[in-house]
């Protein structure tokens, strides 16, 4: 029979995430969170304008009429986020951090293989004026989606986020990897209105360092 030391080894766990502070003991590899004043909490409503780039552009008909494409749909929460390339498709549930996780810098979301929306930050859509942050566990001896956001290759390719008030699409800007105990200081934590950052354990090394990709509205073509 297998020791229990073995056995455990070979048995799925979380690679977990860090929201700026430092990194959690044992299995638990915090999410690092910027501090609170660092980045405005989102207070439920959004004004500013979404990047010009994504309402700009004008299509001409066969008929030679000029039409502007459709807005983009209206600042929402985030319900699911998908990445073609990356054969990633989940829903996307709402976590607030709490004031204690916020001022330590900490969080470890729940153990799922969900997406997790940082209602602290911004929403996503037309009227955005925050980052919207969406985290989630990498996976260790186990496939699981965020485990593919560690991939290079990515930069440039489409991800759909789905909202109650419609589809929005962002083009990757980049795919970088953070010390967990550096990450709160990191500019991902800057303050850019309808930015998406997607934040998880980085599979080459999930207790060292955490990998974020960062995405923008899609210019219209």
């Amino acid at each position: 029979m297998e020791s229990q030391t073995t056995a455990s080894r070979r048995r799925p766990s979380r690679r977990w995430l860090a929201v700026p502070a430092v990194a959690t003991a044992g299995l638990a590899a915090a999410l690092f969170l910027a501090p609170s004043n660092a980045v405005p909490p989102n207070d439920g409503g959004s004004t500013a304008v979404v990047p010009s780039a994504t309402a700009s552009a004008v299509a001409t008909q066969s008929t030679g009429a000029v039409r502007k494409p459709a807005r983009p749909a209206a600042v929402a929460a985030p319900t699911a986020v998908a990445i073609k390339a990356a054969g990633l498709d989940v829903r996307v549930l709402p976590l607030t951090p709490s004031a204690e996780e916020m001022s330590s810098g900490s969080l470890v979301p729940p153990l799922t293989v969900d997406a997790y929306w940082l209602t602290n930050y911004g929403m996503p859509g037309a009227g955005s004026t925050n980052t919207t942050y969406i985290v989630g566990h990498s996976w260790d001896g186990s496939d699981a989606p965020f485990n593919r956001l560690s991939d290079e290759s990515l930069a440039g390719k489409e991800v759909t986020v789905t909202t109650a008030k419609g589809t929005l699409k962002y083009t990757i800007d980049s795919v970088t990897t953070h010390d967990k105990n550096t990450l709160k200081d990191s500019d991902i934590w800057n303050v850019v209105p309808n930015r998406l950052v997607l934040i998880s354990c980085y599979t080459e090394d999930p207790w060292g360092k955490n990998v974020v990709v960062t995405a923008s509205p899609a210019r219209s073509s």
